[in-house]
């Protein structure tokens, strides 16, 4: 018999609170539980030492969808930070995304001509349609940036060959004969000026939250639906079997220097290093001088981690095995209506942020319409 809830939402991150606020908007009774301390789920920000802290890594806002873009204005004022990660690899540093700047480092090509032919002659190597990432990549940008630039980050952050990840992982790669070093095409793209937090909590505002609250099967109960935005597997025991995910562990550090590295972002492809990235937070707030003018910065640097039972899941393994196992957890779900499922973990598949507020709005208004 269902509770006095017209739904339980299972996860106050950014899927969650865009859910559970159409649905107050549309005069349902909503409940939001979270078993972590805080809301926001990953892309949660704190203030430490007055530099905004993207606790679960970057998080760049960017979307060229326009309605999304004004959903999101309407809970955030945000600025204009341009994502521009540098790439480090044997102590040199290139540009990302692939453009000009990061030929003319490679190959000292000036125009886009010269680029555009070293880059035909090494895509001949693979001939055929490519079986692997690594063949993949290589078709696209060629050896000299498949070797410099993406083997040792995407085996680091896989933990596996490149010949042993399916090709459909890196089916596009951004490869442009400019000098811009925007790595995004979006029309829009920025950071909320007072953090992804304080966003998701107007998201959110105005309907009942619980936090170290976790999911337990008596919950079905307090509710007519639940929307379920944790890892599908797990909803349902693993009954089926346990789907395949990537973690991380963020190391932290605080150092007495006004900048330590001088961008956002910037990745380290040597396979020897055993972090993928470091993020400076302080250059994400470039508009707020009194961050920038601080004589100490924080840095959080990403180690990519095989998931284990109580990691964090946060990448889906869609390779063949995963993706048919995650289909036979949905014709599971399906049999109860009442039960919805949403996000990275709930639907098994990798959403940006502009991609997962527009699923929310989706599943919303399928839902609300009934």
């Amino acid at each position: 018999m269902a509770g006095k809830y017209d739904y339980l939402v299972v996860g106050a991150g950014l899927f969650g609170a865009v859910f559970a606020r159409e649905a107050a908007d549309a005069g349902k009774k909503v409940l939001i539980i979270d078993r972590r301390p805080h809301p926001a789920g990953n892309i949660y920000t704190e203030e430490r030492d007055g530099i905004p802290i993207h606790r679960y890594g970057a998080h760049i806002f960017h979307t060229s969808d326009p309605e999304v873009w004004r959903y999101a204005c309407r809970f955030a004022d945000f600025n204009r930070f341009t994502n521009a990660p540098l790439a480090r690899y044997r102590g040199r540093l290139y540009h990302l995304p692939f453009n000009m700047n990061t030929f003319y480092a490679l190959w000292g090509t000036a125009t886009p001509a010269e680029a555009l032919a070293r880059l035909e002659i090494q895509r001949r190597e693979i001939t055929g349609t490519p079986r692997n990432l690594e063949e993949q990549a290589i078709a696209l940008v060629g050896r000299d940036v498949y070797e410099t630039l993406i083997r040792g980050y995407t085996e680091k952050q896989w933990g596996r060959p490149c010949r042993d990840l399916p090709a459909s992982i890196i089916r596009r790669l951004p490869v442009r004969l400019t000098w811009d070093n925007n790595y995004f095409n979006d029309l829009w793209q920025g950071i909320p000026r007072e953090g992804y937090t304080r966003m998701v909590e107007r998201m959110m505002s105005g309907i009942e939250l619980r936090l170290d609250t976790a999911y337990a099967p008596e919950m079905r109960s307090l509710a007519e639906k639940v929307v379920y935005t944790g890892s599908v597997d797990s909803f349902f025991g693993c009954c089926l079997g346990s789907l395949e995910y990537r973690s991380l562990r963020f190391e932290e550090e605080r150092y007495e220097l006004p900048d330590f590295q001088g961008n956002a972002v910037i990745n380290d492809t040597n396979a020897e290093v055993p972090y993928t990235r470091t993020i400076e937070h302080k250059h994400f707030v470039f508009d707020r001088p009194e961050v920038m003018k601080t004589e100490w910065t924080w840095i959080t640097r990403e180690y990519p981690l095989a998931w284990t039972e109580g990691a964090e899941p946060f990448y889906p393994v869609a390779d063949e095995r995963n993706t048919g196992l995650c289909a036979r957890y949905r014709e599971l779900a399906a049999e109860d209506p009442g039960l919805l499922f949403g996000g990275r973990l709930g639907l098994y598949r990798y959403l940006d942020m502009d991609d997962t507020i527009r699923a929310a709005l989706d599943l919303a208004r399928s839902e609300l319409q009934q």
